[in-house]
């Protein structure tokens, strides 16, 4: 998937504009690298379009991952981006999603497995058979 169309699928799942969107996918995918392992990293950052994978950098550039839940993950979100909560969780949902048609293989069930059930309202809409379709 191209960077435009991943930024696109996103603006469009959150209703916002694409350089907002860019945004919040920025804010998202830097979050993702502080709260997935190294390696997780690594290995999602190769798979998504190259202005992307800078923001995939493994913090603290070692193995271990952050432990926070959902609500830190979404507040994090929120700081980066500079909008409200409910903004931060939609965009999140969006990003899961976009990453769901961009990734190939299993890696993004890889990737999945490393958030707690208290991410299941984020995570859940990126499983649904029909995600790319819904909206």
């Amino acid at each position: 998937m191209h960077y435009l169309t991943f930024v696109s699928r996103v603006a469009r799942l959150t209703g916002t504009s694409e350089d907002r969107a860019a945004t919040l996918t920025g804010a998202t995918l830097e979050t993702f690298a502080e709260r997935l392992t190294g390696g997780e990293v690594l290995d999602l950052a190769a798979q998504l379009p190259r202005p992307l994978q800078g923001l995939l950098s493994p913090y603290p550039r070692d193995e271990a991952a952050e432990r926070f839940g959902a609500a830190e993950f979404v507040a994090r979100v929120a700081r980066r981006a500079d909008c409200d909560e409910n903004t931060a969780r939609d965009a999140v949902r969006a990003v899961f999603v976009t990453m769901r048609e961009a990734i190939r293989g299993g890696e993004f069930q890889e990737v999945v497995v490393q958030f707690p059930r208290d991410y299941r309202d984020m995570v859940e809409p990126a499983l649904a058979p029909a995600a790319a379709n819904r909206r």
